[in-house]
This record gives structure tokens, C-alpha cells and sequence, in this order.
């Protein structure tokens, strides 16, 4: 027995054209074009035709033109893509030679230590970049264990003071050990340049020992032959000057220096002064350092060495020259100022030791000296005498 067609089914079978335009009917009314739109007249003929097939053939011809006239459609942004859009474009890369950029580079090394700053900036911590902050240990003249050979030993110390000749020579030996400590601490800054971008000026305590050792004498036990103490406060001032040649004056500052050997008589010697000093530079490898003098007076009962500065000098000249970074050379010249001309020139040679070991850096240097002249010591200071030392040094830590 076969099943007939439900009524339904049987006028859809009969009527296949009617169906489709029956469901196309929506879609069509969704695409529809804007009254007065030049589609809008393609979109009224079709709709005028009477017979279904021809009408439909004219509607099938019309999406087809919509199809080809439409954009092509753009795939949404993903999230990355989004993300990506909405963040600000990357910064410029950043100029290190310049100062404000290096520092940021350079943050975890200390100011004083950053060799982007000159010898002098960094020494006495000039800038705010150069600046160490305030009581910390440095280094101020190098701390150095040396040997000595000299023309001659003073072993009867005189002076031109009452009682203060030793009573007796001493067998002291012209080879000997020589041991320098010196140190130094910021204890404020920015007392003149408060509010000022860069300059820092600063005031500083100093205190230098030197020792001269009889390391080579067993016959008399060894001894210290003499030990001076040098205790000062100084006080930077940064400029920044421009001088012929393309150097810069880079800082002034005034000072007051104690110094003493801490014996009792015969051998006492001691004095007090205040200086002017000046530093300049050219470049990173040469700079000039210059101190002037005056002795605060004593009376003569107190006076342990009269004329000491006719002897040791009233002002000093200092040239240092950066030849490689391993290798310095410097000259020291101190000079009376008076018609009696005396003083001292040193000259130095320093050589950096252990640089690149282990893929580090040291201030451990070989440290050479000649030294001819007065003051080598204070017990010396009428003393002329010419001192060769070498020995190692430790310009900063």
C-alpha cells in the first residue's frame, strides 16, 4: 500500500517557484536599496514582472551585480592584533653619551667612581652625577708602602729654635720603609649651590700620615725615625670656567691644614696655615692643581721651626698627565716666594697593577717617586736632600 502526499507537500511540488520567492522574499526586503537610489529602479522592475520565473531570474541577476560592487569584507582585529594597536608606539633608543642617559645606565656604579665624569669632577664630587653623598671614606693623596734610598739621612735634626736640637746623632740608615695613609670625608654639600641643576660645592675633613721607617736598621731596633700628621677641612667650590687651549677652571677652594709630628723636645715641629687653591683641566688627561699659602703666625715661644716657609715653600704647583689609563705622570713644584729662592720639584710615575684580572679593575699601582728639595718630611724641613722611592699605592677606594 503506498502512502499519498499530504495536500501541502503536493502544492509545494507544484508550485517550486512560488516557494523559493517565498523565502527569498525576506532577505530581499533586508537588501533592499534606498528609495530614489539608482538600484532602487533595477529593484521595482523585478518586482514589476508578473511571471515568477522571469522575476526571479531578474532578482538573481541583481544580487549578483550587489555581490561585485561590495567591499571585500576585513576580518575583525584578533586580540593580539587589537592589543598591539592600542599600545603607544616604543620610544626613541636612548642617547648614552649623553649625561642624564648614562647615569641611568650606569646607576649601580657609584658617581665618584663613573668615568664618564673628569678626574677632577669625580675627585671632589663636583656634580650631582659625580656625588658620593656625604660621610663616606675616600681616598685623598695615595695610600702607599714604599722603599727609600736618599743622598743623605737627617740624623741630628735642628732648628732654629731654642732647645730644639737633638742632643746626639742617631745611626739612622739613608734606606728605609716610607708608609703614607690618607683619607677623607664629605661632611656637607650644597651649602652655596642649593637649587642649582648640576654644581655641588662641598666641605671636606682630610687627615694624612706619612712614616718614615728604619725597616733596614736591626742595629737600633727598627724605629720610626719620624711621623708627621696632617690634619685639614677644606671647602669646593665647582665653576666652570673656559681657558685658552679648550681647558676649563673647574673649582676653587680655601682651607686650613695642621700639621705636626707629635714629639716632644728637642724634636717638635709643628704649623698651622690657611690656603687658596684652584684646579683646571684639559681634557681627561691633564689637569693643573695650585695651592697658595700663609702661615698662621705663632709667637716665638711656641714657634717650633722659624722660617719654615722660606724652606718648604708659600705655594705649590701641580701638573698630572693621563697618558694612557694605566700609566700617569705628574710634577710638583713648591717655591718660597721670596728673594731666597728654595722649595722642592717632585716628579711621580704611577702604573696601574692587575687591571683586566679576573675581567675586573684595580687601584692597586706601582707608585715611583724623585724628590729633591726641602720638606720632605717636617723633622726635614730645613733639610735639602734628594729621596728615590718606589713602592705600590692605592689612589682610591
Amino acid at each position: 500500500m503506498t502512502a499519498r502526499p499530504l495536500p501541502a507537500a503536493r502544492a509545494l511540488r507544484r508550485a517550486p517557484l512560488a516557494c523559493t520567492l517565498a523565502l527569498l522574499a525576506p532577505l530581499a526586503q533586508a537588501q533592499a536599496p534606498a528609495p530614489g537610489s539608482a538600484a532602487a529602479s533595477a529593484w521595482q522592475r523585478c518586482t514589476a514582472l508578473g511571471e515568477a520565473t522571469a522575476r526571479l531570474a531578474c532578482f538573481d541577476a541583481w544580487a549578483a551585480q550587489q555581490a561585485t560592487q561590495a567591499p571585500a569584507p576585513q576580518a575583525p582585529p584578533s586580540g593580539s592584533a587589537a592589543a598591539a594597536a592600542d599600545r603607544p608606539p616604543p620610544p626613541s633608543p636612548v642617547d648614552t653619551t649623553l649625561p642624564a642617559t648614562r647615569l641611568i645606565e650606569v646607576a649601580r656604579v657609584d658617581g665618584c667612581r663613573d668615568p664618564q665624569y673628569s678626574e677632577l669632577s669625580r675627585f671632589w664630587e663636583l656634580e650631582s652625577g659625580s656625588s658620593c653623598g656625604v660621610l663616606r671614606f675616600r681616598g685623598y693623596r695615595p695610600v702607599t708602602a714604599s722603599v727609600v734610598a736618599s743622598d743623605s739621612v737627617n740624623r741630628q735634626p735642628a732648628s732654629d729654635a731654642p732647645g730644639h736640637t737633638a742632643a746626639a746623632p742617631v745611626a739612622y740608615r739613608g734606606t728605609e720603609a716610607r708608609i703614607q695613609l690618607s683619607v677623607r670625608t664629605k661632611i656637607a654639600q650644597g651649602l652655596l649651590t642649593q637649587g642649582h641643576p648640576t654644581r655641588k660645592d662641598s666641605l671636606w675633613f682630610g687627615y694624612t700620615q706619612q712614616s718614615y721607617w728604619q725597616l733596614f736598621s736591626p742595629q737600633i731596633s727598627r724605629p720610626f725615625r719620624t711621623t708627621d700628621h696632617e690634619p685639614e677641612v677644606v671647602y669646593v667650590y665647582p665653576t666652570d670656567l673656559p681657558l685658552p687651549g679648550g681647558g676649563r677652571w673647574r673649582y676653587g677652594g680655601i682651607g686650613v691644614v695642621h700639621q705636626s709630628n707629635g714629639q716632644s723636645l728637642p724634636l717638635s715641629r709643628s704649623w698651622n696655615r690657611a690656603y687658596l687653591m684652584a684646579g683646571l683641566e684639559w681634557g681627561p688627561r691633564v689637569s693643573v692643581q695650585a695651592r697658595l699659602w700663609k702661615r698662621i703666625p705663632e709667637n716665638a715661644a711656641s714657634d717650633d721651626n722659624p722660617g719654615i716657609s722660606d724652606y718648604v715653600g708659600r705655594g705649590e704647583l701641580a701638573a698630572y698627565w693621563t697618558v694612557h689609563p694605566d700609566h700617569r705622570l705628574g710634577v710638583t713644584l713648591r717655591h718660597s716666594l721670596a728673594r731666597q729662592a728654595r722649595g722642592s720639584v717632585r716628579l711621580e710615575w704611577s702604573q696601574a697593577l692587575a687591571s683586566g684580572l679576573g675581567g675586573g679593575t684595580s687601584n692597586l699601582r706601582l707608585q715611583t717617586q724623585l724628590f729633591s728639595g726641602y720638606g720632605d718630611s717636617l723633622v726635614d724641613y730645613n733639610r735639602r736632600r734628594t729621596v728615590l722611592t718606589v713602592g705600590l699605592s692605592l689612589v682610591d677606594f
